[in-house]
């Protein structure tokens, strides 16, 4: 299968999961969208990885990660987005050893993945077949410009919402949810609805 290379365009925090964020990844030669549902921690730590103006007192689990590779020569040269199953996203990073050259990949959370990816500035990967069924279409009007500026840094926020059950809409709603939910740029509750799209589907 093809790899496909994805960009990080944003991080927004959910409007449905308390402590969560959407971290929003875009086809680097297209239009679609992967939006992937992350947790507060490992969106602070993609962050301060990107924006690099915080200093920390002590290190992130993922500067951790990075400081021993350094020391044993080991290099991360690419993330892989390899498996969607029931609306959860598998990855893998593929570590260099620098002595035998000898390359393993490494099962991993996305958000972990991607958050060590940025500090080894190494690309980020997914298949096509992934891309086609969880990506979004943007539409003309929605903003590509890269924006961390909706994550809180400092501190969790606590965001009490009950999203709408999709099981009780039919196709055609759904489909059109979705397309409004795209226009609003409500790319979490895109995601939700296609996956609900993509379940419904596949029976």
């Amino acid at each position: 299968m093809n790899f496909v290379q994805l960009d990080i365009t944003a991080i927004k925090q959910s409007d449905s999961q308390n402590n969560a964020y959407v971290l929003l990844l875009n086809e680097a030669d297209g239009e679609r969208q992967l939006p992937i549902v992350i947790g507060w921690c490992e969106a602070r730590s993609i962050a301060v990885a990107l924006e690099d103006n915080e200093k920390l007192d002590r290190p992130l689990t993922h500067d951790l990660f990075k400081t021993l590779g350094d020391n044993f020569n080991i290099v991360v040269e690419k993330i892989v987005i390899h498996t969607l199953i029931e609306g959860i996203f598998h990855s893998s990073f593929y570590c260099k050893n620098g002595i035998t050259n000898e390359i393993v990949a490494i099962d991993s959370r996305t958000s972990d993945a991607i958050a060590i990816a940025i500090r080894y500035g190494c690309p980020i990967y997914t298949y096509e077949d992934i891309l086609s069924r969880a990506g979004i279409i943007l539409t003309s009007g929605s903003s590509d410009e890269t924006d961390y500026t909706e994550l809180n840094l400092n501190e969790e926020e606590d965001k009490s919402a009950n999203p709408k059950d999709l099981r009780n809409f039919n196709l055609n709603k759904l489909q059109k949810m979705l397309s409004i939910a795209i226009q609003e740029e409500d790319y979490e509750q895109a995601s939700e609805i296609r996956d609900e799209i993509n379940t419904r589907k596949s029976k």
